[in-house]
């Protein structure tokens, strides 16, 4: 929905001769327009919006489910890569995940799942794995009911609620706010092991992130 603030994960980044680097991605929540300044999560590195494509036409604004690539001002492409997710610098931006609790289906794993399992989460355009730090409870699928507090472990055809921290710098939103940020499927021995959405988010401030010249005027 335009009415949400800006998400727009990158699927890649180029630099483009005489033009300069430029993110592409699809955006998901919120309106991107140029001459406005985003920040990257997880990063946190903050720059203007020169300008906003869609297959080599030039937008006033881009709105959910436009494919765009955007110019920005100062940053070189080393700075930014899939995975990332720009937002409105001014309007909820875009946090690396400290940790985030989430609700997990079991789908085909063919053992057990316990605290310090670690697959890759596909969330958005981010591939990262993650550490499944604490089953906090085990529920029923269906109705949601809490059926086990900290079971040792869950298998096929479980549910339940884990607490999952990033191995590396990761942007996740709760399903609630972001919805194609909140969703995210469970990938080991080259499948899907189980699905989920995250019910909330512990987000890490910005720690001496890069502000260009031209973001800081504004």
């Amino acid at each position: 929905p335009s009415d949400k603030p800006l998400r727009l994960p990158l699927q890649d980044v180029y630099k483009i001769g005489g033009i300069g680097t430029v993110p592409v991605g699809r955006v998901e929540t919120g309106i991107l327009k140029p001459g406005m300044v985003v920040t990257f999560g997880p990063s946190g590195l903050t720059t203007e919006v020169k300008s906003v494509e869609m297959h080599h036409e030039a937008l006033s604004e881009a709105l959910p489910g436009d494919n765009v690539g955007f110019n920005v001002k100062n940053v070189a492409v080393k700075d930014l890569k899939r995975g990332f997710v720009a937002s409105y610098s001014k309007d909820d931006p875009a946090k690396e995940a400290a940790n985030f609790t989430s609700q997990v289906i079991i789908m085909n794993h063919p053992g057990q799942i316990g605290n310090g399992y670690a697959p890759v989460l596909d969330c958005h355009t981010s591939h990262i794995a993650v550490k499944f730090s604490e089953i906090l409870t085990k529920i029923d699928r269906r109705s949601g009911k809490e059926l086990e507090k900290e079971p040792k472990f869950l298998k096929n055809g479980d549910a339940g609620l884990i607490k999952m921290v990033p191995t590396k710098p990761m942007v996740v939103e709760t399903f609630s706010e972001y919805p194609p940020l909140g969703r995210f499927a469970v990938r080991d021995m080259r499948q899907t092991v189980a699905v989920g959405v995250i019910k909330n988010v512990e987000k890490k401030d910005p720690t001496g992130a890069k502000v260009t010249k031209s973001a800081a005027k504004k």
